[in-house]
């Protein structure tokens, strides 16, 4: 039986948006207009091996009188009731409103599992809105963009959880334990002609994929099941992915579309470069999106049997340090997808950064670690002139990893500060090429009264 999921939200949070990327077509209209669905639709839908029956629904209007608004009401709360989770957007540019924590407190009521989506979250202007959101009582808010496809993959392991066509459902450890039989997710990523295709074939020793010298052989992302000394690969070559500006073309943007959700899905990216244009502002913005979605990100600096070896690593080195700090350690690996040259390197690499993040640290040396750096470097002072005070850590998540940070005054503590305490995580616990989330919340250390 598919999984029932409920779309829930006010007007224009994108509710229609994230129907239709699940259902995989365009089977919701979409328009800045509010109001635009009224009955409430269902499709099937897969989200990796996951078999949903998704429900879109009216944002909600609540209405005591009998007009429009109360029988699109009633819709709502017919798909709630029918559903085994609800989806709740929210609008994280416009941040919580009143509609949101009085839904909320019917969606608690209604006693059904709900997964919280902090959506429109594409930068850390939304970051606010998104710690504001814990008031709803609804757990942690995922970082989402239903438009761009942020998000997928915490969608899909929240979702995972309330999934019973297994027999066992775990808890989030033995889940950690069941993730690490599960083929890992790798996606080969890059501007057109530097070698992607080519690269998938040296991998899997047989001309699978077409290449040529012309940009854009490659249109859609395909996905391969492959294993690499006994590890199972789920391999995916995707289309080259030029600047927005220069995309005309219709199907060109479809197949920029495929690429980037096939990154946005998978645990591992490798980001394909042409050693003659190392890191250039296209390289450069796929590289972000990646990390900014928390993926685990490997830079293959392609072509190396042919390159000026000392200018490419140079400018490497320099675009790393400079223009690319969300994850200091990336790994580097130079290859020739031609000639099948650093390939076990390459693959080696994809494992540890792969191992990395998953990583789950235990309670006591990461406070062993964080106190260390509270007193080698005091938080400064906050709004109220008296000195920011960080209790206590613990790790929320791993893939990636995630932490939360607890303090009766965050308020004002600024972001050069958790940036140290980022750089100095990473580097003590060996945590070099992946992304690293650290929130900070209100409230004293939450295991200071248990035994």
């Amino acid at each position: 039986m598919p999984l029932k999921v409920a779309i829930i939200g006010r007007p224009n949070v994108g509710k229609s948006t994230l129907f239709n990327r699940l259902a995989g077509r365009k089977l919701a209209i979409v328009h800045n207009k509010p109001g635009v669905t009224r009955d409430r639709k269902e499709t099937e839908a897969k989200l990796q091996d996951l078999k949903l029956l998704i429900i879109d629904t009216a944002g909600y209007e609540y209405s005591n009188e009998d007009n429009l608004e109360s029988r699109m009401w009633e819709q709502t709360k017919k798909a709630i009731d029918a559903a085994d989770v609800c989806l709740f957007l929210y609008d994280a540019r416009d941040g919580l409103q009143p509609y949101d924590e009085h839904f909320a407190d019917i969606l608690r009521k209604a006693h059904k599992p709900v997964v919280l989506l902090a959506n429109k979250c594409e930068g850390r202007a939304q970051e606010e809105s998104r710690f504001e959101a814990y008031k709803l009582g609804l757990g942690e808010p995922i970082p989402f963009s239903a438009e761009h496809g942020l998000g997928m993959l915490d969608l899909y392991e929240a979702l995972k959880k309330h999934y019973h066509e297994e027999d066992v459902q775990p808890t989030s450890e033995d889940d950690e334990e069941a993730f690490k039989g599960k083929p890992i997710q790798l996606a080969i990523v890059g501007r057109p002609n530097v070698g992607k295709s080519t690269l998938v074939n040296a991998l899997l020793q047989d001309e699978r994929m077409l290449t040529g010298p012309e940009a854009g052989v490659t249109r859609d992302a395909i996905a391969l099941d492959w294993q690499w000394r006994g590890h199972k690969i789920k391999l995916v070559d995707t289309a080259g992915l030029r600047r927005h500006s220069r995309v005309s073309d219709s199907l060109e943007k479809m197949s920029a579309a495929s690429s980037k959700h096939a990154a946005f899905m998978a645990q591992v990216v490798v980001l394909v470069l042409d050693a003659d244009a190392v890191l250039d502002k296209q390289d450069l913005t796929i590289a972000s999106q990646v990390l900014d979605e928390g993926r685990a990100l490997i830079i293959a600096v392609n072509k190396w049997d042919i390159a000026n070896r000392k200018e490419a690593i140079e400018k490497l080195n320099y675009k790393l340090k400079t223009s690319l700090t969300q994850a200091d350690g990336i790994p580097t690996v130079t290859i020739s997808a031609l000639k099948s040259e650093g390939l076990d390197k390459l693959m080696s690499a994809v494992l540890k950064v792969y191992e990395r993040w998953n990583m789950r640290i235990p309670t006591a040396p990461l406070n062993k670690w964080f106190a260390d750096m509270i007193e080698a470097y005091p938080p400064p002072l906050g709004k109220n002139k008296r000195r920011i005070k960080l209790r206590y850590i613990t790790q929320v998540k791993t893939r990636p990893p995630s932490f939360a940070i607890f303090s009766s005054n965050p308020e004002g503590l600024p972001d050069s500060y958790l940036r140290y305490l980022t750089n100095n995580l990473r580097e003590t616990f060996g945590m070099g090429g992946i992304p690293l989330r650290i929130n900070v919340r209100k409230g004293n250390n939450p295991y200071a009264d248990k035994d």
